[in-house]
């Protein structure tokens, strides 16, 4: 009798016992409430990254062999995505780039797609010929944005009263994304714009192409929300601005850090463009051109630059935890970037698309930037699909990383959750056959 009262008092055959003792309605509800905890446990583990390892992810619907130019995640959701493919279609992904759905079909390339910091469910889309586009729900639903149309739209920056957007004939303005008016620059080619100061009265910067024998890429700013603009006249190499990132405001001051990519170097401000100083040219980062520029959430001093080479073979993506004093690649499987998006969270997932010029392979990828040391990668890209991934390393160093995962807390609820209902089922299946 002491034998049996203490198997009996044992927590799991206590959990088990209950079980059976519920009614069958209450017993069947148990089960579906445990096996959803088990399934969704086990969806976390499907879904979750190794740390600081590229892992190959399915291409495109369509993409054909051309690159990839537009891609965004939402600031509220990393697994949510917008990316354009070569057809001229916005594809939406809501599993982390898993699965694709076509939400819009256009006849131009995309150039440009950004999800608003500041109004949940914004994005806008820019085409090469067709104007912009624009959603209120995520990406889900899209419409044509007034006033842009037939123009060659190639980026939109924020501040939290307006919209500003790069065209090939100067800057244009909106309040909500629907509808823009011309604000000026209309004789210039707008490459790359920034908000470096988002409330009123808004500060812009724009950058432009620029005739090749000048040797200094033409820059403007505007102190009034894009009312009047002015010339800069920085220190800054190259013909034409690729892209202008701004940065969240240090402890310190109230200027942000502007990060400018140019078709020959990377080069930094701290006083709202009026001075520069090169980041690049040094042994680690290259004297390339910097076609993708990404902060990270609210950190000043952390940021992303990547270049698609030009063909030289240079490009690469590259992190700075200290403000560009020093940089560290994150070693890409492909070194050409055309297309690069940010999550908001501390340790980051990067989409990165990439582009092979020997045989056009364009192909997508994700990296989970916990700050260790880039593996990878895993999976194989290919022309039509890639995604599986496989194991790699000795078992020892395998069971490690799986012991200090920060997945393993999930898995293991998973699996305690699965014991738990098939013993219940099993011993509620012996009660009713006594």
């Amino acid at each position: 009798m002491q034998t049996d009262r203490r198997v009996v008092e044992h927590p799991a055959w206590v959990i088990i016992g209950r079980l059976v003792s519920l009614s069958r309605r209450r017993l069947a509800a148990t089960l579906v409430a445990l096996w959803v905890i088990a399934f969704a446990a086990m969806n976390a583990v499907a879904d979750a990254l190794p740390p600081s390892t590229w892992v190959a992810l399915k291409s495109l619907p369509r993409q054909g062999r051309t690159a990839i130019f537009a891609l965004a995640v939402d600031p509220s959701n990393s697994q949510q995505l917008i990316a354009g493919n070569s057809e001229g279609s916005l594809l939406r992904s809501t599993d982390g780039a898993s699965n694709w759905t076509s939400v819009y079909t256009g006849k131009t390339a995309l150039t440009t797609i950004v999800f608003s910091p500041f109004n949940s469910g914004l994005v806008l889309a820019g085409t090469r010929g067709s104007g912009g586009l624009v959603s209120r729900d995520g990406g889900a639903t899209w419409s044509v944005a007034t006033g842009l149309e037939g123009r060659q739209v190639r980026v939109f920056t924020f501040s939290l009263t307006l919209v500003a957007a790069g065209t090939d004939q100067g800057v244009f303005i909106s309040q909500d994304g629907s509808s823009w008016k011309q604000s000026g620059l209309a004789n210039r080619s707008i490459d790359a714009l920034a908000v470096t100061a988002i409330h009123a009265p808004v500060r812009i910067i724009a950058g432009s192409d620029g005739p090749l024998s000048a040797g200094t890429v033409p820059m403007f700013q505007s102190a009034d929300g894009g009312v009047n603009w002015s010339p800069l006249s920085p220190a800054v190499s190259g013909s034409f601005i690729v892209k202008l990132a701004a940065g969240p405001l240090p402890p310190v001051g109230d200027t942000r850090p502007v990060i400018a990519g140019t078709n020959a170097g990377l080069f930094a401000s701290n006083d709202n463009g009026l001075s520069f100083v090169a980041l690049s040219g040094g042994i680690v980062l290259p004297s390339t051109d910097y076609t993708q520029l990404a902060f990270i959430t609210d950190h000043h001093d952390r940021f992303y630059a990547a270049s698609d080479g030009g063909g030289s073979g240079a490009g690469g993506i590259w992190r700075t935890n200290d403000g560009g004093q020093s940089f560290g690649s994150l070693v890409p499987p492909m070194r050409s970037i055309t297309a690069l998006a940010v999550s908001n969270d501390e340790s980051p997932f990067l989409y990165v698309a990439t582009f092979r010029p020997s045989d056009h392979v364009a192909a997508l990828w994700v990296y989970r930037d916990t700050g260790g040391t880039p593996q990878g990668p895993i999976g194989s890209p290919t022309p039509v699909a890639s995604g599986g991934r496989t194991s790699s390393g000795s078992s020892a160093s395998s069971m490690f990383d799986f012991l200090t995962w920060s997945q393993t807390p999930y898995i293991a609820l998973g699996m305690g959750a699965l014991v738990v209902v098939l013993l219940a089922f099993l011993a509620n299946t012996r009660s009713r056959r006594r």
